[in-house]
């Protein structure tokens, strides 16, 4: 009987697949980087952040500084111009704020409650003339802004409602896009076996929506409203053309006659680059609150059947 251990059992890994067992096993491949498309994205990206990085780096410099030194050399000027510009005509760029707060977020909720609407009644309902409703409202994806501000701004006036808050929100509320999304997502998150489940429970239309739709088509309403809340959010040309009171003027046209007036008082810009640097933070906030929401939008698309 011997004494010596014997040596442990190596043990070898199993072949890859589709090869010969025993044939020696080449090292795996680098993987290789698509250069041209990952160019194409990197300039992309500088395209989109480097006016952002412009805002950030002037809005510290002084209305001395802003002219006089190299675009991207910070200055140490941010806080004045931040009391300067809560200061300019007893805060009035916060009532700007909160304007398109208001507008943006209001115009928003209720877009996105048309939209749902109908776009649940298109996609579940059966009705004579259903495409061609549709079709029509599909038109206005196709029409620019700056054809439907006039007579917009016509219609307002008869009725009275130019230069009133109704003014900006009411042309908002119906989004032709919106409605178009709606019904794509409706008819892809909804399954009919459930409404026609619910109708023989005699559930009503109105509870089958609230109960059974809506929930289904959260995550791709969340995609609208932040569509919808960014749309109105820029948008310049309709209240530039339905508002005469600087009091009710949201940001985009209140820093646009901010603007104005810094051609005869340069010292002005300043405040106008430190307006415009804080109106990207509340877009940057809302996309990082939501975006949660697409990302479990994903991930239960990937389980349906």
């Amino acid at each position: 009987m011997s004494g010596l251990a014997s040596p442990p059992e190596v043990r070898k890994a199993a072949p890859a697949a589709g090869t010969t067992p025993g044939t020696p096993q080449a090292p795996p491949r680098p993987r290789r980087v698509a250069l041209l498309p990952t160019a194409a994205l990197v300039l992309g990206a500088l395209y989109c952040l480097l006016p952002i990085a412009w805002v950030l780096v002037a809005s510290t410099k002084s209305g001395a500084d802003l002219f006089s030194t190299f675009t991207f050399l910070p200055g140490d000027g941010f806080g004045d111009n931040l009391a300067d510009l809560a200061a300019y005509r007893d805060g009035l760029y916060w009532r700007w704020m909160g304007n398109s707060v208001f507008y943006a977020g209001l115009g928003a909720v209720l877009s996105t409650i048309v939209s749902a609407l109908a776009g649940y009644a298109l996609a579940v309902h059966r009705f004579r003339g259903r495409e061609t409703f549709f079709n029509l409202i599909l038109t206005g994806v196709l029409m620019p802004p700056v054809i439907l501000a006039i007579p917009q701004y016509l219609l307002m006036a008869e009725a009275d409602l130019t230069d009133t808050y109704l003014s900006v929100l009411l042309p908002l509320v119906l989004s032709p896009y919106g409605v178009y999304l709606g019904r794509i997502y409706a008819e892809a998150a909804i399954p009919m076996e459930l409404v026609e489940a619910g109708r023989m429970d005699g559930a009503g239309e109105w509870r089958i929506f609230l109960r059974i739709a809506l929930p289904m088509m959260f995550p791709g309403l969340v995609t609208i409203f932040l569509f919808q809340f960014v749309a109105i959010w820029n948008n310049f040309l309709l209240p530039f053309i339905m508002l005469g009171d600087d009091e009710k003027f949201p940001m985009t046209v209140g820093l646009f006659t901010l603007l104005k007036q810094g051609a005869g008082q340069p010292a002005l810009y300043t405040l106008v680059i430190t307006g415009a640097l804080l109106a990207i933070v509340p877009l940057i906030a809302l996309f990082l609150v939501i975006q949660r929401f697409w990302s479990l939008d994903l991930l239960s698309g990937a389980v349906k059947s």
